[in-house]
Formats: structure tokens, sequence, C-alpha cells
């Protein structure tokens, strides 16, 4: 695409991005001291000279001399040019790269206060959470210090984890960040205030708990975690998403894991914020939680970035038989050679936390190391309820297993997993693997869908005149548009709410159409943690992998030639539905008026979108 990269463009992207965990990705490193060290990547030695500073973003080479930030490291290390590298380092990070000719004064300006916007609520939270600790230590504190010290936490353990204490008053935040000029829109946008639905009055968000600063891989709090000190409900409650916080996407404790000394080889999930932090207290500095939402795709990706093997722990009760599911349902996708899943459960009525204070450190690592790895716990899932000496409950296992094959990566785990099917089933491994092909070849898309053009999801033109059934170019059109939303949330936006859709994918559309519009800021990433675990959230799964990502800028043109394309197709509907009562004999004055409005605005349509359309 033409167009010069804006110059701030390339300064905001570096900012943005986190190069140890971009160099990491390449680059095996270990924590030494404030940086980061490893073998040079750019020539040959036995001892490592290469440094990464995680404060500076720079890397530099005491042996060859190779420094430079993360476009630098690209260029160089991916054999890219420099446009090339920022276009890599934007995918690495989600964002589409600017363009000068592109970017119209209006949204330059718009895009200028976004990134002001961050700085300032950046600014907003980091003196929330210098208060939150300030309150922790001043008197009214007491009974969050006397909490903390019953759970065994020391002042090292809170220090590093930056815990601190919110006062039971309705406007103790409110009335300090007004003093430092953050206005009460912004606190309220921030997450740090509520705002009464009747009254329209604000208040603190966050009162008499323990509070849990959530920071992002850079060390910069984005949100908060409370944990109420009485009985009060919800017993943990968090931040909600925010310009700068998406739970689908942010592990807390991540950030904390890898200040630590020594190489960050296996990551633990846990459930809560007391669960890491009790680990780390006790030795163990490598447990991460997800924020109140389900494993996403987004976490795993950021997981298998920085480290090799991810080990899930779960409670030994049905919700984390469940929570276990989930997550099985999740990484399957993202094993590829080199990855490694366990899963861990703990005796019923035991969290990391109890256990790790009961256990001690050495045993309850002994736990992890002995967690189940996931081919072992997927067939120990599918066997359930079912007798293996019966030849039906055989046959139900291996369709059973189908489903879940699908979802593997080609590769060694594959075959392992197929010949461990076999020798289950008595089937052999060819007729297993000819199943499992024949239903790679089926959609998991609603009956009237499958078969049509959007199971390719390749761009295509689309003709008012098609050959095609109307309901199956219906079909084909909305599933294309839920293909482009998928990617390009924001175009939600674009859609007319006058418009309805009624195929088969067009059922979702409007689902997800309705959901986007909620969302101030939409993003693929919250848009598939919301239906993460569902049969909508496979379809849109779906969609996702089988379209290559397009510009924002062609998928908006592409989007609006759909949109008149549906238009003029309902408008047709309507016309011909007139033009029968006309034939009839029906037809009112109104009607006849309703007619000659349509006749005009179909064929002003029809001139529009350049295509002969069939009266």
């Amino acid at each position: 695409m033409a167009g010069r990269i804006p110059k701030r463009f390339i300064e905001d992207l570096v900012s943005r991005t986190d190069l140890v965990e971009l160099i990491g990705s390449r680059v095996r490193l270990k924590k030494a001291g404030r940086n980061y060290s490893g073998l040079c990547p750019f020539h040959n030695e036995k001892s490592p000279s290469f440094t990464v500073s995680p404060d500076k973003q720079f890397y530099h080479c005491f042996g060859c001399g190779a420094n430079g930030d993360a476009i630098g490291f690209l260029m160089a290390h991916d054999h890219l040019d420099f446009v090339e590298a920022v276009e890599t380092l934007a995918s690495h990070i989600g964002i589409e790269v600017e363009r000068e000719q592109d970017v119209s004064p209006q949204e330059d300006a718009r895009r200028k206060a976004q990134r002001q916007q961050q700085l300032s609520a950046q600014a907003c939270l980091q003196r929330a959470a210098d208060h939150y600790r300030d309150a922790l230590q001043q008197p009214q504190g007491q009974m969050a210090r006397d909490y903390l010290s019953q759970r065994g936490l020391s002042s090292e353990i809170i220090e590093r984890f930056g815990l601190g204490f919110a006062p039971q008053a309705w406007d103790d935040m409110k009335q300090h960040l007004a003093k430092a000029g953050v206005s009460e829109a912004q606190q309220v946008e921030y997450g740090m205030l509520v705002r009464h639905e009747d009254s329209g009055r604000t208040y603190d968000r966050f009162r008499h708990r323990v509070m849990f600063p959530i920071r992002n891989p850079k060390g910069e709090v984005i949100a908060f975690g409370g944990r109420v000190l009485d009985d009060s409900k919800p017993k943990y409650l968090n931040s909600p998403e925010t310009p700068v916080f998406h739970k689908g996407q942010e592990l807390y404790g991540l950030y904390e894991a890898r200040q630590q000394p020594g190489s960050l080889d296996r990551l633990l999930v846990v459930e809560g914020y007391m669960d890491v932090v009790a680990l780390a207290q006790n030795g163990i500095h490598w447990a991460v939680a997800t924020l109140g939402t389900s494993l996403s795709e987004q976490h795993l990706q950021r997981i298998f970035r920085l480290v090799g093997e991810v080990v899930f722990c779960f409670d030994g009760d049905r919700a984390g038989a469940q929570a276990a599911e989930r997550a099985l349902q999740a990484v399957l996708p993202m094993m590829k050679e080199g990855r490694q899943a366990r899963f861990l459960f703990l005796p019923e009525g035991e969290d990391p936390d109890s256990l790790v204070r009961r256990e001690g450190r050495a045993l309850f690592s002994q736990r992890v190391t002995q967690a189940l790895p996931l081919a072992e716990f997927l067939f120990r899932h599918l066997r359930q309820g079912l007798d293996l000496n019966l030849m039906d409950d055989r046959v139900q296992l291996a369709e059973k297993s189908i489903p879940y094959l699908q979802r593997l990566p080609e590769g060694i785990l594959l075959r392992m997993v197929l010949t461990r099917l076999s020798q289950l089933t008595g089937l052999d491994v060819a007729d297993l693997t000819n199943r499992l092909q024949q239903r790679q070849h089926m959609v998991n898309v609603p009956a009237e869908a499958a078969g049509a053009g959007t199971a390719q999801v390749a761009p295509q033109a689309y003709s008012a005149a098609s050959s095609e059934p109307p309901q199956k170019a219906s079909a084909d059109q909305e599933g294309r548009m839920l293909a482009l939303l998928v990617h390009h949330p924001g175009l939600a936006h674009d859609v007319p709410e006058s418009l309805s859709f009624n195929s088969a994918w067009g059922v979702l559309l409007n689902k997800v159409l309705i959901f986007l519009r909620t969302l101030e800021r939409p993003s693929p990433q919250v848009l598939m943690a919301h239906w993460h675990g569902t049969q909508e959230g496979e379809q849109l799964l779906t969609l996702r992998r089988r379209l290559v990502p397009i510009p924002f800028a062609d998928a908006r043109l592409e989007l609006q030639a759909l949109l008149e394309h549906q238009a003029l197709q309902q408008l047709d509907q309507e016309r011909k539905a007139l033009r029968h009562k006309l034939r009839s004999g029906e037809l009112d004055n109104d009607d006849r008026q309703r007619l000659w409005q349509l006749e005009r605005q179909w064929h002003e349509r029809k001139r529009k979108i350049g295509r002969f359309v069939d009266p």
C-alpha cells in the first residue's frame, strides 16, 4: 500500500512494544538483574554477551556491538527492510499500519487524542495505586494489614505486588484524584468511579477492600482487583473494560513473574490474585491468573511467546472440571511443536493458596511436575462414562474424539494422539485419519449456510444478478460481513441499525452487531472472549482462521459494497411484494406511493453499485 508511515506512528509503535517479549520469542533469554541476557543471535558465542533492557527498551551485544530497538532487531534478525519490520511489529501487537494518505486530519487528531487519553489513564491509575499503598500503612488500613498477615504474606511480597487498601469512604479515591486534576468523567472511564443509573451521582468503585494492582507487561498499572474484608458481595471485584484494560488479554502476575532472577521456563495458570501472591510468598514465582474471564487465545499467545510449557491448575470440584474443559478447548489449537500443556487438579476443598501454605514449596512443586500431560488428560476426559470393553462405547470414544482432534495442528502430538486412540478403540490409524480428514472439510456452521462461499472466505465480487438462489447469496454476503467484523470489529458502527439479516449467518451477525455496538472501542480480543467456549465462538473462530486479514481501509470499502447490496436486496423484496399486490389489484394509495418511492430508491442504488439487477 502506498503512502509514508508517519513518524509519530512509528514512535508510538515502538513505545507500545515489549522488547523482552518480542526478542524472547526468538532468543532464549534469562533474567540477569534488571536486564535479560542470552546468546547473541548475530554472531557465534558460547557465553552470553547479548543484553536486553526492559527499562530502556534497547538491546546491545558486548561481543559484536549489535544494538537497537524493536524495529532494528526485526530488520537484523528476520532480514526485513524497514517497512516490513514496521508491518511485522504492528501485526505482533495487533494494530494496523498507518499511512499518511490513509489518515484524514480529523482521524489524525482523533488518534492523537486517543494516545493522550492512554497517557492520562496510566497517570490516573498509577496515582490510584500509590494512594492505595499509602492507605494500607495508615491506621485505617490495620484490618487489611491483619488480613494479609494472617494469609502469611511478608512485607517484601506486599511491596513487590504493590498491594494496597481501599478505605470504606464512598469518595476517598474520588477526592484524591480530583486534587490531582483527574476529572470525574475520566475517573468513570478508567473504572475508578461508578455512576449511579438513577441519580447520576458517582462513588468509589472499590471500598473496604485489599487492592491488587494489575500491571501490563511493561509494569504500568492498567486496572485493579479488590477483595472484601467482610462478608460483602462480590468477594472479588475487578475493574471494568477500559481504553487501557482488556480482560481477555491480560494475566495477573505476569509482570512480577518476569522480574524474578533466573530463567522463566513454565507458567502456572491459577484462578485468583491471592493464589498468585501466596505462591510467590512460598517461592513459586511463575504463577499467573486470568482476570475473571475464561482462558482466551490471546492469553495463550502471550504465554507461549514467553515459555514453552503451561500448567493449568484447577480445584478438584465440578467447577474445576468445567474450567479444565474450557482450557483444553482453548489450548488445543496452540499446541505447535516444542510446546507443552499440563493439567493439575488439587484435592477437593483446597486451592493453591491453602495447599502451598499447608504442604510447602517442595511438595506443591512436585504436584506441578506430576501434572497430567495434555494427551493423558484428553483421553481421561473423553473416556468418562464409557466402558471400552463394549464395542459401542469404543465407537463412541472415536466419535467424541474427532472434534478435539480437529482442533490440534498437524504435528507429532496429533500423530501420537491418533495412535493412542487407535489402541483404545481398535480402529486403524488410517481409518481414524480418513475420518478426521473428512470432518476437516465440513465447516461448523448452520446447515443452510454450509457450503456457502463464506466457507472459503476469499475476497469476491458480489453481483445482484447472481445465479445463486437468493437465500444462499444472502448467506454468502452476510457470512462475508461477519468475517470482516471478526478481524475489524470497529466496522460494526458502519452497519446501519435499520438493516436486518435473516440467513443462517445473519442470525449470528445480528448477535455480533448488537454486542459490538455496546462497546466504545471494539476489539477482536474482546469479541472472541465474549463468545469463548460457545457454539457461536467456534463459528467466529472458524471465520477468523480462514480469512486472510486485509487492511482496515480495504475491509471498510468491501463492507460498504456489501451493505449497499444488502440494502438493495431488501428494497427489492419489498418492491416485488408491492408489485405482486399491484397485479392482483390489492394496492391502495399509500402502497402506490410507497412503491413509487421504492422504485426510485432501487434504481438509484442500482446505479450507485454499478451492477445490473434483473427486475
